[in-house]
Formats: C-alpha cells, sequence, structure tokens
C-alpha cells in the first residue's frame, strides 16, 4: 500500500493510526489506496506496534465467594464492551503471589488490584515501572487509582440502629487486619456505640474466612458457651448466613434472642431475612475497568478515586417488626 500512495511505509503507520503529523494531501492518498486494496488494519500487528496487549489483568484473593464472583462480573462486562480480553489471577492459596503478580503485569495492558492479594511495596513498584493500575477495596496508594465503596458511615447507621432496637452488647465477627473495607466497618460500630453511652459494649471475633462454615462456627461456639449477645455484626452476608442458619436450625430465636446482620446483600440475604449493607459490587469492577482504560488509552494523567455509595437495608433479622425490607 505503502507503493500505492508514493510514501514511506511509516507514513502508511502513522495515518493508520490516525496521527496528526501527517499533512492532509497524503493522509488522503493513503487512505484512496487502502480503500482501492480493500485494506484492513490488522489489530494484532497494531497492537504489537505499539506494544500493547488488548487485555487486561485482575487480581483477586480468591472466586468462591459471590463478593468477588459479582466484582469480576462487571469488571469483564466493561472490558468486553471495549473489546478487552481479561486475564484472571486468584492469589488464594499461592506462596508466590507477588511474583505472580508481577509476571502477569508485564503480559497486560493494566492491572485491577482487589483488596490486600499484595504488599504495598509491591503496587508501589508496578506503579513507578509505568504499568497502569487501579485499586478496588483498597485505600488509595500514592498517585494510583482507586475505587471504593463506603464503609464507615454506613457501619455507623447500621450499629445506630441496632442501639434503637434495644441493642447494647454487640459482637463483630470479621477480620479486620486484613481487609481494609472490614476494618472500617469495625471502626464505624465502634464509633457508633463509644456515643452511646455506658452499658453499651463491642467485642471483636476475629476468623480466618468470611464464609458460611465460619459464621456458623462463631454460632456454635457461643451456643456451647452459652454465651449469646444481643446482636452479631458480620462483616459479610456469608458470615451472617452461616452465623443465622445455625441460630434458627438450634431453636434460637432472631430477632427476638439474637440479632443478626450482614453486608453486600448478596440474593440469599434477601430470601433469609437477612438486615444488610447493599454495596454495589459490580459497579465496583465496572468503574475499575472504565478507569483502567482511560489510563491505557492515556485519556488522562491525574489520578481518580472514586467512592460509591452503600445503603443499608432493613429486615426480620433485627427487628420482628421490621417490614420485609426497607432502606
Amino acid at each position: 500500500m505503502a507503493k500505492q500512495a508514493g510514501v514511506s511505509i511509516a507514513t502508511v503507520s502513522r495515518v493508520m493510526r490516525e496521527s496528526a503529523d501527517v499533512r492532509e494531501a497524503t493522509r488522503l492518498r493513503v487512505l484512496a489506496a487502502a480503500a482501492e486494496l480493500e485494506y484492513t488494519p490488522s489489530q494484532l500487528g497494531r497492537q504489537l506496534a505499539e506494544r500493547r496487549h488488548a487485555a487486561n489483568g485482575i487480581v483477586f484473593p480468591d472466586l468462591s465467594g459471590p463478593y468477588y464472583a459479582e466484582v469480576v462480573l462487571g469488571y469483564e462486562a466493561v472490558a468486553a464492551e471495549l473489546r478487552r480480553s481479561v486475564l484472571i489471577l486468584s492469589t488464594h492459596g499461592r506462596s508466590d503471589a507477588e511474583a505472580a503478580v508481577r509476571e502477569m503485569a508485564g503480559r497486560c495492558d493494566g492491572l485491577v488490584i482487589l483488596g490486600r492479594t499484595v504488599s504495598d511495596s509491591v503496587v508501589q513498584h508496578l506503579a513507578a515501572r509505568g504499568t497502569k493500575l487501579v485499586l478496588v477495596a483498597r485505600p488509595p496508594i500514592g498517585s494510583v487509582d482507586s475505587v471504593n465503596a463506603e464503609n464507615y458511615a454506613s457501619a455507623r447507621t447500621l450499629a445506630e440502629h441496632l442501639l434503637s432496637e434495644g441493642v447494647r452488647n454487640l459482637r463483630f465477627v470479621g477480620d479486620p487486619v486484613n481487609s481494609p473495607d472490614v476494618a472500617e466497618r469495625w471502626a464505624g460500630v465502634q464509633a457508633a456505640f463509644g456515643r452511646s453511652g455506658s452499658g453499651c459494649t463491642t467485642e471483636l471475633v476475629t476468623v480466618d474466612e468470611l464464609d458460611e462454615e465460619s459464621g456458623a462456627a462463631v454460632a456454635a461456639a457461643a451456643l456451647a458457651a452459652d454465651d449469646l449477645p444481643d446482636a452479631f455484626v458480620c462483616a459479610n452476608d456469608e458470615l451472617a448466613l452461616g452465623l443465622l442458619g445455625l441460630l434458627r436450625a438450634s431453636g434460637v430465636d432472631v430477632p427476638g434472642t439474637v440479632m443478626v446482620t450482614g453486608w453486600d446483600d448478596v440474593m440469599a440475604a434477601r430470601y433469609a431475612g437477612l438486615t444488610t449493607v447493599r454495596q454495589p459490587m459490580r459497579e465496583l469492577g465496572a468503574t475499575a475497568a472504565r478507569l483502567l482504560d482511560e489510563l491505557i488509552v492515556d485519556q488522562r494523567t491525574e489520578p481518580r478515586h472514586e467512592l460509591l455509595q452503600t445503603e443499608l437495608v432493613l429486615r426480620s433479622s433485627t427487628s420482628s417488626t421490621s417490614p420485609k425490607e426497607s432502606t
């Protein structure tokens, strides 16, 4: 085609890439030659020339739970719209997680890193070498983009609801140390109870996994010790559903004897009558995909930090007089 248009191969490349550094007459001559030859640019060739992969990566702790699955689905939906393939890396149980993330970064145009899957130093190293990055459910690190759901204020609102229902001693079930989201929820609960006056207490029950089995184990331990609090506030719905199921199976009156709450508002929570905090799980992934694409195509250079809103959803697990669902 370069011979047909009477120009160099480099000039043809600039025209096909819509570069501004080409005279209008030359551009029209190249386009006319392309039309005459019925030339279609090779997407793969363009990507190789520009050192692009047309693939994004997402790193997350584990795909077994509904929360991570929803976030990944939201991410993949937008990536598909942008005609990008997605490489997925789960770090759960991997001793070489940080090395695997570094290796994946070399095969992608950019990475979304979900939660505390790798250390801050790895994130800083990747950013310093020019990797396009977006963090999800993790506090901002330097100038790296981030997307988070609001946790602290909603947790305070949840705790205030429990106080209004007569709760005076509350047990929070989760892992604040390894999850920034859970740490914010725990802090919000403590803030609400700290302002409520004397006689109101909070206790932290740390679990290794935020799943139904761990929730059931917490309930079983409390029952065995004959030590039920007024309310269990769980870091996510999976914990809450496991805990709620075992309490009900053991004949415990929920919410009469003990109240139970979760976080996320997964589908099962709605059928179980679980009071929870709804967060936009798919939108977290979708927003991250859009931010990453903006970085990849050099649409902007300034960092963005998005905070998506959450909302309290009241159901029967915290009040026998609560409507089936209200926000």
